[in-house]
């Protein structure tokens, strides 16, 4: 394995937190625009194309569904979201965007085309590979 103080080390770590800051500017200059937190405006991007359960939602903000009723809450006291029952199982709830939330989603999406699609120079063999590589180097520590 290689040293972690080596130079090619050092330029990939670089190189994952350049991503990771790009990613996070952008997005959060996309969010500030509409007087919204970063994670707030992932969760209206979830809810834009289709109604979904708020478990999914937690799932793409890397949360628990609790911490995301307070976010769906806001959300939902600016008009830009509604919740309502699941169609197949009425214990579950959904949140849908309104149409200014979906107006404001294609907004967001316009301001932030890095964060929106940030592996879109790669095509599919060079995003699975890296997919690979990366759950290589997960694997390895856990």
């Amino acid at each position: 394995m290689s040293n972690p103080s080596d130079e090619l080390t050092r330029e990939i770590v670089g190189l994952f937190a350049a991503v990771n800051r790009r990613y996070s500017r952008e997005s959060e200059a996309a969010a500030a625009a509409h007087e919204l937190t970063p994670l707030q405006a992932k969760a209206l991007l979830a809810a834009a194309e289709e109604p979904v359960p708020t478990r999914r939602i937690a799932e793409r903000l890397h949360a628990e569904p609790s911490n995301v009723t307070v976010i769906v809450d806001r959300l939902e006291s600016r008009g830009l979201v509604e919740r309502g029952p699941d169609p197949t199982d009425r214990r579950v709830k959904r949140v849908a965007a309104t149409e200014a939330g979906r107006t404001v989603a294609t907004d967001l999406r316009t301001r932030m085309p890095f964060a929106a699609a940030p592996l879109a120079r790669l095509d599919t063999p060079q995003r699975e590979a890296l997919r690979d590589l990366l759950r290589l180097l997960l694997d390895e520590e856990e």
